[in-house]
């Protein structure tokens, strides 16, 4: 008698494509790359002020301020956003339910007090900055 195994066929490089919660999952882990790209950036950048040469650190913010620079800067908010931003708050209420006596806080208003909190923080950012 021989027996022959189930081997499900299984593409090595595309296994991701073929469910929705794979692509989205894949995607996520993706902005590893951009954290350590503004790493690196952020460890550049401090590099050059620690020169502490005016003309170095002017050319450096001379460098961001072209099309593509702002391109990929608006790109990587709004990635990270939508990957990581977002999906945060809404698993906020399974990681920290909220219980007053015998009742539990809805999730909407979990979801919608980090939305406050982070509006909140932004504006006073902005404030700090003078952007308002």
């Amino acid at each position: 008698m021989s027996r022959r195994p189930y081997i499900r066929p299984m593409s090595k490089t595309t296994w991701y494509m073929r469910n929705k919660r794979y692509k989205v999952y894949v995607l996520r882990e993706l902005s590893s790359f951009l954290v350590a790209f503004y790493t690196f950036y952020t460890i550049c950048a401090l590099a050059i002020l620690a020169t502490g040469s005016v003309e170095k650190w002017d050319s450096f913010l001379a460098s961001q301020q072209n099309m593509g620079m702002i391109v990929f800067h608006a790109f990587a908010l709004l990635y990270f956003l939508f990957f990581q931003t977002f999906p945060w708050f809404k698993l906020a209420p399974k990681a920290m339910p909220v219980q007053i006596g015998e009742k539990k806080l809805p999730d909407s208003y979990i979801i919608g007090g980090h939305y406050v909190a982070w509006i909140a923080v932004s504006a006073f950012v902005f404030w700090l900055t003078g952007a308002i």
